[in-house]
């Protein structure tokens, strides 16, 4: 019996194994159908624009332009102007979410069409996509009214309100449509400009709707294989035979009417306009990954219900041994006594193996007594010890949850020492028992590996040790921390639509929290060192490590809670009367990328914050935070105008925050410069030559390297007038405010002399291949956005650049002379320091062209030498 058992026990084992391979599998079919899917549907559907597509207000004709920009026409349309704002949104996100899903970087044209229409018109027409345009809008083409009194006029205000245009949106006005071709290509356009391109606006709509609803059918399908899946994974197997029977009827039932439900799916008639839907590249490939995935789940469906079928064949075999043993053994024996009461010849022996037999029973039976009350008591003693081991686990949570600042007032410590006493007096009999009694009762099973008394008097220990740097704290009747907003003589902070305290109240009010940290971090830090008396270092570390290590599960869960509570609400139909339509297609513009921040943190949650590399390891996925505080500004704007909606009032109440989604929002903004504030303390607590320490000065540095990157990107999306692509000039790697003199040697306008009065406030980009000066401005008034803009004035090539580092009179100034000294740029920075740290980066960069150029030099010379041999 035992080497057949162990046999069945191995077999069972590799089975479930073979099992959950088949439902990975699934989930990753699933998975991969589910990102084909993304490609196809957006998050609105045609229904939804009010029937704005139907009458060909805008429409996507398939179009590109130049660096693949997809084109969305608006065509002549009388009644433009009475389109409500909300529809016109609907219309434009509509359209720009079908390329965006397969291609999220995508950028946009417009060709706007008012060959019939007026200035006025033009102008309200061109407001309004620029206040509803939800995409990365490259170009705006418009083709003017053909009247000569029209386009006079169109001239004429377009030249007084271009500035005005050119600063939210670049706009081209266009005589005709020979001008059209000079930005378009004669097959990107359609018949209506001169184009070769085919486009029918009914056939699109009829395919658009027949692709909406094949997605939403495959989501349907896809969505019952996956659930249906995950049943069957989750599914506990009953202990009794009755029980398996009803299990295995229920799901095979369930199977067949999913099975009945998907075959009409893929047997679909010739003329069907399904049909016409697969030759379409991205549905054909979503019907084939659909038919994969349902084999993938087929195969997990026969995994399961084969074992399902084993699992109550053993069930039996094992019912029936149990029975039949002894039975079978008594049956034996009374036979050899009926053979001897007929005075068998071979009595003797009969009896003597029927004596045998009867005394391998008896000694099997009590074996099973000893081991059946050897086993209960084992059980009895584990959940006793489990029992224990959750006490022990829950003291060190609760060492753990019990952060430093708690400790601050006399009031705090003393509850956290009354949430001591009453965790002690729960403390389970196991353990409050002690050693001798516990060896008494369970001496025959215990054994040197159970260490419960050992760990329970660590845990004592560690809370003793706590309640006594509690009670201190108690008696000195520790002054609470005041928090208080930044001083007024502090250093000036560069300006940042992000983190200036120039951007609005809420921006103030994100500086304020960003400093307050920073003094919370030096009163905890005097609150600290007032227990290095009675503390080591490496146990201090350890509190700065549990608090780490609890905010940051603390964070995840309250980034949970607003994507569930908040973002997921939006799709619930019973709070769609409260949504406003337009916050519904822009909840990633109020969220920004929360879920990748989420799904970074709750895969890593997981996060070995223990381990010393931890930073180091995953800095590259912390450059999600990047673009979120890219969006925020975006996401506050939004959120200014919809605050008082019903919608996040319900939420609020539901979730029982007590504060608004907006102090959400902010949380990763405040846990990002968290990080490095924690980083500095454990440093301080490591000492200077033990293990880990290298290690977490490069994550500091590697983290104050990432805020600097995000305060950079923040300034430099506001910049507005340059004629390209800022990120074909590299990486961004200083900006700052400075005062220049302009020096000009040549050229029909001399400043020379003007050059030495009157500096000019401009604010510097240096990238890696060239220098951006900007204007700075700011809008001011009442209900004026706050957030700094920087217009584009002068870009300086580096490889043409040169530097003086020292300017007579002024130890804050230098020179940024181009062209040989054509043009001389005075700079004078606010701090020798910034002056120092610009020339350093100037220096490096222009030292690394002239390597490269050295290099060139030598592979020509090398090259040429090369070809003299061959020819001689």
């Amino acid at each position: 019996m035992g080497p057949v058992s162990l046999q069945v026990e191995t077999e069972q084992e590799q089975k479930p194994e073979r099992e959950m391979d088949c439902y990975h599998s699934l989930l990753q079919a699933g998975s991969q159908l589910e990102n084909t899917l993304q490609q196809v549907s957006v998050s609105m559907s045609m229904k939804e624009v009010d029937g704005y597509i139907e009458k060909q207000v805008a429409y996507l004709s398939g179009g590109r332009g130049e660096d693949s920009s997809v084109i969305v026409t608006l065509p002549e349309y009388s009644a433009f102007s009475d389109i409500p704002e909300e529809s016109l949104a609907k219309v434009l996100t509509y359209l720009t979410l079908i390329p965006r899903a397969r291609q999220p970087g995508v950028k946009f044209i417009i060709i706007l069409d008012r060959r019939l229409d007026t200035w006025t018109s033009i102008k309200t027409a061109l407001a309004r996509i620029a206040a509803s345009f939800p995409g990365n809008l490259h170009l705006v083409l418009v083709l003017r009214p053909t009247s000569f009194f029209q386009r006079t006029v169109t001239d004429l205000g377009f030249r007084f309100s271009q500035e005005d245009f050119m600063l939210k949106m670049p706009v081209v006005m266009l005589s005709s449509v020979t001008d059209l071709l000079r930005y378009v290509d004669e097959n990107q356009l359609t018949s209506e400009f001169g184009g070769t391109l085919d486009y029918c606006h009914s056939d699109w709509i009829v395919l658009r709707t027949a692709i909406e609803s094949f997605a939403v059918t495959v989501k349907d399908i896809a969505q019952m294989l996956q659930a249906f899946g995950t049943e069957l994974a989750e599914t506990k197997l009953p202990a009794e035979g009755t029980a398996i029977m009803r299990l295995l009827s229920t799901h095979t039932d369930k199977y067949r009417k999913l099975k009945v439900y998907c075959n009409p799916f893929y047997t679909i008639e010739v003329e069907d306009s399904s049909l016409y839907l697969c030759r379409y590249t991205v549905c054909g490939q979503l019907l084939a990954q659909l038919r994969g995935m349902e084999s993938a789940f087929d195969g997990f469906f026969e995994k399961h219900h084969l074992k399902l079928q084993q699992y109550l064949q053993l069930l039996r075999y094992e019912h029936r041994f149990q029975e039949e043993e002894m039975v079978s053994a008594q049956i034996i024996i009374l036979h050899g006594h009926q053979l001897a009461a007929s005075h068998h010849y071979a009595m003797a022996l009969i009896l003597q193996r029927g004596n045998e037999l009867r005394h391998r029973c008896d000694t099997l039976s009590n074996a099973l007594r000893v081991k059946r009350a050897h086993l209960s008591r084992a059980h009895r003693l584990l959940l006793r010890l489990g029992q224990a081991q959750s006490w022990c686990d829950d003291g060190a949570y609760l060492l753990a949850q019990q952060l430093v600042d708690k400790f601050q007032s006399k009031e705090g410590a003393q509850a956290a020492l009354k949430d001591m006493d009453r965790f002690l007096e729960g403390a389970p009999s196991l353990l409050s028992s002690g050693p001798d009694l516990l060896a008494v009762e369970f001496e025959s099973v215990l054994t040197p590996e159970i260490q419960v008394q050992h760990q329970h008097t660590v845990v004592q220990e560690m809370i003793h040790n706590r309640q006594v740097c509690l009670r201190k704290l108690a008696d000195k009747h520790v002054r609470p921390i005041q928090l208080v907003a930044p001083r007024a003589e502090s250093p000036p902070r560069s300006k940042s639509p992000l983190f200036s305290p120039k951007h609005g109240k809420r921006r103030q009010h994100m500086l304020y929290l960003i400093e307050v940290m920073h003094d919370y971090q030096e009163n905890r830090s005097s609150l600290l060192s007032s227990l290095e008396g009675e503390d080591s270092p490496d146990l201090l570390k350890r509190h700065v490590m549990r608090e780490l290590i609890e905010t940051e599960r603390v964070y995840v869960e309250e980034l949970l809670s607003v994507l569930l509570g908040y973002r997921g609400e939006m799709e619930n139909p019973a709070l769609a009367g409260l949504l406003p339509p337009i916050l519904r297609s822009k909840r990633n513009v109020l969220f920004g990328n929360m879920p990748e921040i989420y799904n970074f943190h709750s895969r890593q949650g997981n996060i070995s914050w223990e381990g010393q590399t931890c930073m180091l390891t995953h800095k590259e996925n912390f450059k999600v935070y990047e673009c979120y505080c890219q969006n925020k500004p975006r996401s506050e704007s939004l959120w200014r105008q919809y605050s008082d909606c019903a919608f996040f009032q319900e939420c609020q109440k539901k979730l029982e925050h007590k504060l608004g989604l907006d102090s959400y929002l902010l949380k990763p903004v405040q846990r990002l410069t968290k990080y490095q504030l924690l980083l500095k303390e454990l440093l301080k607590y490591s000492a200077g030559g033990c293990e880990g320490t290298s290690e977490l000065q490069a994550a500091l540095a590697a983290m104050l390297h990432l805020l600097k990157s995000v305060n950079d990107s923040m300034h430099q999306i506001a910049i507005t007038g340059y004629q390209g692509e800022l990120c074909d000039l590299g990486r961004v790697l200083m900006q700052g405010s400075f005062s220049v003199w302009i020096s000009h040697k040549k050229g029909p306008t001399r400043m020379k002399e003007l050059a030495r009065f009157k500096p000019t406030q401009r604010h510097l980009f240096l990238y890696e291949r060239a220098l951006l000066f900007c204007k700075c401005r700011e809008e001011h008034g009442e209900g004026a956005d706050k957030t700094p803009s920087y217009s584009f004035k002068h870009c300086l090539k580096m490889s043409a650049v040169g530097i003086t580092e020292n300017v007579k009179g002024d130890v804050k100034k230098f020179e940024i002379w181009y062209s040989g000294r054509e043009e001389v740029y005075a700079v004078q920075a606010p701090t020798v320091e910034v002056k120092t740290a610009w020339l350093g980066e100037l220096r490096r960069i222009l030292t690394n062209q002239q390597k490269h150029l050295k290099g060139l030099d030598v592979t020509h010379i090398a090259l040429q030498s090369a070809l003299r041999k061959e020819l001689v």
